[in-house]
């Protein structure tokens, strides 16, 4: 880190007052009212902040989504990950989705030896992926699956079991059967063509299943774990819990509650013609998770590679090959075996700041807390430097409370960043509200817009304190989410722009926005951070976003 040397700015900025960046989460810019929970709430901060920026040239929209923040096309929506990515490293890497693709079409990731490790099984044994069930090409892709089935049975494999999480938030809330089906089809196809034994195992919703982040509910591992492992599912008056199809667990659970979306089913097990479970993981067999984005990984990895673990009891504990895409926390070395090297994300802004010794703070709720720390910092866990930095997370309410409480912890969250300005310490903070985006994911129209009018709030009170602070605050937006929720409980992400706004109570024409930039995105945020606390940026990064006389 010593080698990373930053120049002063030759263009000086006076400004006694820290430089704050707010990144609404999950806000992105759309013309249309309809559904556009954006335009519907009542913004009167966000309007005079865009107002007087317009008057000022200090606003701009930024692309957030595709190629600008290293997806494979520009159909690709963003998400939070790639876009704190794209933020804290002020340039763009090829992300888990491109990576696996590129490795699987020049078939590079079936020559490494961890496939041949983690495919060479005893006839007895099965192979199990466990992981996301969609197209969203947020935390897998079915395609990816596809290929390794194919692989497999060309190859022979006797048995492989797959355990599915089934998405509702990353593609349409209740199109779980959209997925299913066709992989019930090609299982059927290997099958027949190749005399193998592929099935699918286990499953459930993403938000009640497996797939926690953050260690926000331990539970939802169990569940996973129970299911997945132990062949164990829930069960409720109506809802058995054991299926000899996969479909039957989704039409099943669905007449529980017509309101309940695919994210939210709960866990099942596919059981055979003597009615036991016909895939739980065992001693000796193989994991493969086949999602590409750490987050939601973590946790359900250290299940299977800690032999100490204090969240949950195991009950049953096999010793199993686990691997994963790619590695899921570069810190902890998570998990230690996987197919696709991640993206080397290196020379981050944190990292510069650190070794000029700036003061730094970052804030967010449980929700999207590893988004201004981890994904900032290029998938790395942790402090870059304790001496200068503090990280503060607001823990989370559970994630089924939000469509009933919108506003979330956006007021602790803005309690906490308000405190940390008013000390004086720090001459860089960056804050998170997760709002938009959390609430977006529900496709509650009414709660979206109090989501909107929460975070409105927030920033209002936030200028009043760097305004007395004499200091600058940004705002801006990872990704495009809660602008949209037209049709029937819309949830997921959008291609739209995000808003990229600068509010300098004490500006006096020193700067303005630099329209030479062809195509302002997120990654160029960066650089306009740093020439804004008083540094050139370095030469990798992306053009600043401001320019000077």
């Amino acid at each position: 880190m010593s080698s990373l040397k930053l120049e002063k700015l030759r263009a000086v900025i006076h400004r006694p007052g820290p430089v704050l960046f707010v990144i609404m989460d999950g806000l992105g810019i759309r013309e249309e009212t309809y559904g556009n929970c954006v335009l519907l709430a009542s913004t009167p901060q966000l309007d005079c902040l865009t107002h007087w920026a317009k008057e000022h040239n200090l606003y701009t929209q930024l692309k957030a989504h595709g190629l600008a923040v290293g997806m494979p096309t520009d159909k690709d929506m963003g998400n939070s990950e790639v876009g704190h990515n794209a933020l804290g490293a002020g340039r763009v890497f090829n992300q888990g989705a491109k990576l696996v693709s590129d490795a699987i079409a020049d078939r590079t990731i079936f020559e490494t030896p961890i496939w041949k490790k983690l495919t060479n099984v005893e006839e007895d044994n099965s192979i199990h992926f466990i992981g996301l069930l969609s197209d969203g090409n947020v935390h897998s892709h079915i395609d990816h699956l596809f290929a390794f089935l194919e692989e497999l049975a060309h190859n022979r494999i006797k048995r492989v079991r797959i355990h599915v999480l089934l998405d509702g938030r990353d593609v349409p809330p209740t199109s779980a059967l959209e997925y299913v089906r066709p992989l019930e089809e090609k299982l059927l196809k290997l099958n027949q063509a190749y005399k193998v034994d592929f099935r699918i195992a286990s499953g459930g919703g993403r938000m009640r299943v497996t797939m926690d982040r953050y260690g926000s509910d331990w539970g939802v591992v169990k569940r996973g774990w129970d299911a997945h492992v132990r062949g164990i599912a829930e069960t409720y008056d109506r809802y058995p819990g054991y299926f000899k199809r996969a479909e039957d667990a989704v039409l099943t659970a669905r007449k529980l509650d017509g309101e309940l979306t695919d994210q939210y089913l709960p866990s099942f097990v596919i059981v055979g013609e003597d009615n036991k479970p016909v895939g739980p993981i065992c001693r000796g067999d193989s994991v493969i998770n086949f999602n590409y984005r750490g987050d939601r990984a973590i946790q359900i990895t250290k299940a299977f590679e800690y032999a100490e673990l204090d969240k949950f009891d195991r009950i049953d504990y096999p010793i199993v090959e686990y691997g994963g895409l790619l590695q899921y926390d570069g810190d902890l070395k998570l998990p230690k075996q996987y197919l696709v090297p991640p993206p080397a994300i290196d020379q981050t802004i944190g990292q510069y700041l650190c070794s000029a010794g700036v003061t730094q703070y970052a804030c967010a709720e449980t929700h999207k807390y590893g988004h201004v720390t981890y994904f900032w910092n290029g998938n790395n866990s942790g402090y870059i430097d304790e001496q200068v930095e503090k990280y503060v997370e607001i823990k989370s309410e559970p994630s089924e409370m939000i469509a009933g409480h919108p506003e979330m912890k956006a007021h602790e969250v803005c309690d906490v960043v308000i405190k940390a300005l008013e000390s004086n310490k720090w001459q860089f903070v960056r804050v998170n509200f997760a709002n938009p985006d959390m609430v977006g994911h529900t496709g509650n129209i009414e709660a979206g817009i109090r989501a909107v009018q929460i975070v409105d709030k927030s920033i209002g009170l936030l200028k009043e304190v760097i305004t007395d602070r004499n200091g600058i605050m940004l705002v801006s937006a990872d990704h495009g989410n809660v602008e949209d929720l037209t049709g029937k409980h819309k949830t997921s992400h959008t291609l739209n722009p995000v808003p990229f706004l600068i509010w300098d109570p004490n500006f006096k024409g020193e700067y303005t926005m630099n329209r030479e930039v062809e195509l302002p995105q997120i990654a160029n945020v960066a650089a306009t951070l740093l020439n804004l606390l008083g540094f050139e940026k370095p030469d990798e990064y992306f053009e600043s976003l401001i320019r000077f006389g």
